[in-house]
């Protein structure tokens, strides 16, 4: 192989990012407690305190430390992303990772030697848009949207000037990176602008007759799930609902499966992909642990030739369901 991918991995907590990089991670990423992340859940995420003793411990053990401040600013309050961006500056992150195009342009205004990488959320999914960014804001790296095939995501590292970053493992959404309203329409939080996704305030597990259970978002019915079946978090894109074309309850939307690209890690290496993403941030310290120890080794294996084998990571895949999505085939719902 001609390079050797970073290994972005996720930090929900300082706990978490220690266990990545005692794990093998190359770079953490992480956000701050505010609506400045796209994923700002109570009891998660970093004060300023945690932030500079985390990039102290991942910088003594050689890896980098990532800012995510990659949700949309709001009118009015835009203080408080221009705040983030400047104490990720201060405290000496190794880069910034954003979505809008104010927050990206007060980033590289105010500090012009910070590295910004693209969020996903921004959703730049062509070598126009992404060409866009780095001429704009100097970005140097492209998180890709998880709706390219590896013959789409080779074609456009032949055509932009900065590197680029997928996914490779974890929950997989909807795929309408940066554009999801669901949330939003149910309770009236929003994943892009306050950086919640199905708010845990909102969510509840019924218990039923014969060890059924019934999760809901708000006043919403999300699923019923029977004895022994595995109950996700209740987001409405992965929920089952009644409708006039069906006669049973169906995944309207997607249903519950993670993302898994390990087979596929020597083909994305290949098609030019500087930097592979695990995906979960709100995930415990033993599962960050888990998936980053597997993800490491499957790397090394890849770039030595060989074909790696995380079958051990299936029973922490949502639903035990795993998928390689869009990256294989448009085929894939």
């Amino acid at each position: 192989m001609s390079h050797v991918p970073e290994l972005v991995c996720p930090a929900g907590t300082p706990a978490a990012l220690r266990e990545a990089v005692d794990a093998g991670a190359d770079s953490v990423y992480c956000g701050l407690q505010n609506a400045t992340n796209a994923r700002n859940f109570p009891g998660l995420n970093f004060s300023l305190e945690d932030l500079r003793a985390s990039v102290v411990y991942a910088h003594a053990h050689g890896a980098k430390v990532l800012l995510a401040i990659n949700t949309f600013a709001t009118a009015g309050k835009t203080e408080l992303w221009r705040d983030a961006i400047d104490a990720g500056v201060d405290l000496g992150v190794d880069a910034i990772i954003v979505a809008d195009i104010g927050v990206a342009a007060y980033a590289a205004r105010t500090h012009p030697l910070q590295r910004l990488h693209l969020s996903v959320q921004a959703s730049a999914s062509s070598p126009e848009a992404i060409g866009y960014y780095c001429r704009e804001f100097g970005v140097k790296r492209v998180v890709l949207p998880r709706i390219l095939t590896v013959d789409e995501i080779t074609q456009i590292a032949s055509e932009i000037p900065c590197e680029l970053e997928t996914f490779i493992f974890g929950n997989h959404g909807l795929m309408l990176e940066g554009r999801c309203s669901l949330t939003n329409y149910v309770t009236g939080q929003s994943t892009n602008m306050d950086g919640v996704c199905s708010p845990a305030a909102q969510v509840r597990f019924e218990p039923g007759a014969d060890g059924a259970v019934t999760t809901r978002l708000g006043e919403l019915v999300i699923d019923c799930f029977g004895q022994g079946d595995n109950a996700g978090y209740p987001t409405i894109c992965k929920g089952r609902y009644l409708a006039p074309c069906r006669t049973d309850p169906y995944y309207a939307f997607e249903e519950p499966v993670s993302l898994n690209l390990a087979a596929m890690l020597g083909d994305l290496i290949k098609a030019g992909v500087h930097a592979f993403k695990i995906e979960g941030r709100q995930r415990s310290r033993a599962y960050v642990k888990a998936v980053v120890s597997a993800f490491r080794r499957a790397i090394d294996t890849a770039v030595r030739g060989g074909d790696p084998d995380v079958g051990e990571l299936l029973a922490l895949t949502e639903g035990q369901k795993q998928t390689a999505g869009a990256f294989k085939s448009k085929s894939w719902r």
